[in-house]
């Protein structure tokens, strides 16, 4: 298997830590509101990257965290919740749209099951316990607001700072910066921890003998959230191109600061999904949610697949003419499944379908090239019309897809043994030329959601 690797910024042939087993973690969502398309995208690929790893034959432990202390959580808290203390707003802000996020990447068609997720919260003992070893060792810094890594410091023990993308003097600065949203374009000293302002939720930390009520820093979370669960160093970190710098940068700083050079192995970082060309953003109020997708009669899993149609590392356009387009390949793909419940042979499509299954794992595995994975999948569609059905290796061809891609095709059930009588009664019609009497079993059909055509191997029918 081969991934391009942000640390190398070339494509590589995959090597896990340990044989037969990977340990990945995923920047989770920021759970403050409804999350964007955009970074849906992101965990469709992530879960893309779990699933082709345990087809290649990997035991894949998914670890994703929820940041569930920042500053947006805190400000959108407080606007939301005055009358709590600010402890009890953060979590029942929180705590609701952990849930709604849950359930919109079930519904476009991730595993969750197969991902342990922690909470920042949760994890701040383990924060305070890196925040100390980072100060003791000299690579961190109490000021008036706060507790601050310092670069120059990491530097000087002879780290590179700039292993994700090239650093210079025209990026660097001697500032420092204590919020979650600051300019990506300039290194600045990061804050590790930060001393309570006004009525914000807070924990106790001493560091140094000094009392530093406060919360910690976004970029700490996640080096300890995913050390703390996966070890150090782990095999793959994932997340969007938007995580590059500063915040997977700092990660591998505060990580490594006078420990090994290596924090994970390989990042995989995502291409932006973009609407009408431009980066979707909450602040320029650009952006869909899955809500917005629901809200116009779009199902979930046809966003899924508009995101596969494009290879991660390339960017993508969102439109709703590409939805329409995604759910219409969605609708056709399941009608070919639909023909694993009928009782159709053709050992020539046998034989494709087995070698249309290897295809499709091979691109998966060539860095991840869904798109080209599902031109062999409209393949076996096409090969189907042309060859003729085959129950078995459709089936089969079903529970591949569906465990690579997530497309849920292998989900509809048998239908029921009534309309499998009037099928038996509309064939008989035809057989006998009653094609008015054909015609009417083929609407009663309709009404029930169940299509039908004729084609030179039998009659087959589909879901509508």
């Amino acid at each position: 298997m081969k991934l391009h690797n942000t640390l190398t910024r070339k494509v590589e042939e995959f090597k896990s830590l340990e044989p037969g087993a990977v340990r990945m973690y995923t920047c989770g969502p920021t759970v403050y509101d409804h999350i964007h398309i955009g970074n849906l995208a992101a965990y469709v690929y992530a879960d893309i990257e779990r699933r082709v790893l345990s087809a290649s034959g990997y035991e894949v432990r998914q670890v994703m965290n929820y940041t569930d202390v920042d500053d947006k959580t805190i400000r959108r808290s407080a606007e939301h919740y005055p009358d709590l203390s600010p402890e009890e707003a953060l979590a029942k802000l929180t705590d609701n749209y952990k849930q709604i996020f849950l359930d919109d990447i079930t519904a476009i068609g991730n595993d969750v099951a197969a991902i342990t997720f922690v909470s920042a919260v949760a994890s701040i003992e383990g924060m305070r316990a890196l925040i100390t070893d980072l100060h003791k060792d000299g690579f961190a810094y109490i000021a008036d607001d706060g507790v601050y890594f310092s670069i120059e410091k990491y530097r000087a023990s002879g780290k590179k700072y700039g292993q994700l993308l090239k650093l210079d003097a025209s990026n660097t600065s001697s500032a420092r910066i204590n919020n979650d949203e600051y300019d990506k374009d300039s290194v600045h000293d990061f804050a590790l921890w930060k001393t309570r302002k006004g009525n914000e939720p807070a924990w106790e930390f001493e560091l140094d003998g000094q009392e530093l009520l406060g919360r910690p820093g976004w970029h700490i979370e996640c080096s300890v959230m995913s050390v703390n669960n996966l070890g150090q160093p782990f095999d793959i970190h994932t997340g969007g191109v938007d995580n590059v710098f500063p915040h997977h940068e700092n990660e591998i700083a505060q990580s490594t600061a006078g420990k090994g050079d290596i924090y994970a192995q390989y990042f995989v970082h995502n291409e932006h999904l973009l609407v009408d060309g431009k980066k979707m953003a909450k602040s320029a109020q650009n952006f869909f949610t899955l809500q917005d997708i629901r809200e116009r009669g779009y199902e979930p899993m046809a966003f899924r697949l508009v995101v596969l149609q494009s290879h991660y590392r390339s960017q993508s356009n969102f439109s709703w003419d590409i939805l329409d387009s995604a759910t219409n390949s969605l609708q056709n793909l399941r009608a070919w499944a639909d023909l694993r419940l009928q009782s159709f042979s053709s050992p020539e499509l046998a034989t494709y379908n087995q070698e249309a299954g290897q295809h499709i794992l091979e691109q998966a595995q060539n860095d991840l090239h869904i798109p080209d994975a599902l031109t062999y999948v409209y393949g076996a569609v096409t090969k189907a019309e042309e060859l003729g059905p085959d129950k078995d290796s459709i089936a089969e061809l079903v529970r591949d897809i569906d465990a690579l891609l997530g497309l849920g095709l292998g989900d509809s059930e048998d239908i029921t043994a009534d309309q499998k009588e009037l099928l038996s009664q509309r064939q008989k019609a035809r057989d006998n030329k009653d094609f008015a009497a054909s015609d009417k079993l083929r609407d009663q059909l309709k009404e029930q959601g169940i299509g039908v055509r004729d084609t030179p191997h039998g009659q087959v029918w589909h879901r509508t």
